[in-house]
């Protein structure tokens, strides 16, 4: 593991997040890394979703056939429980 310093931070930053931290209760040093590793789980996020871009998904029925399906096996279902049509 390496170490990383963060240099001439004012401090009233440096009591805000360490107010943070202790609210979380953690040390400032774990809370500044967690926020370091969701800012690099988020750009990683990111990443994914961009490479996801573009492409295209989904089905290639209309919504023709999507609602006949649909119907078709709700009135299905309906018969075999012995509900009266129309109402569903």
């Amino acid at each position: 593991m390496v170490a990383l310093q963060i240099r001439d931070v004012p401090e009233d930053l440096r009591d805000k997040l360490t107010a943070i931290a202790r609210e979380r209760g953690q040390s400032l040093q774990s809370y500044l890394l967690d926020v370091v590793s969701d800012e690099v789980r988020r750009r990683d996020n990111l990443t994914a979703l961009q490479r996801l871009t573009g492409r295209t998904w989904g089905t290639r029925l209309s919504t023709d056939d999507v609602v006949g399906t649909l119907r078709n096996a709700r009135e299905a279902r309906d018969a075999e429980l012995g509900v009266p049509e129309g109402n569903a």
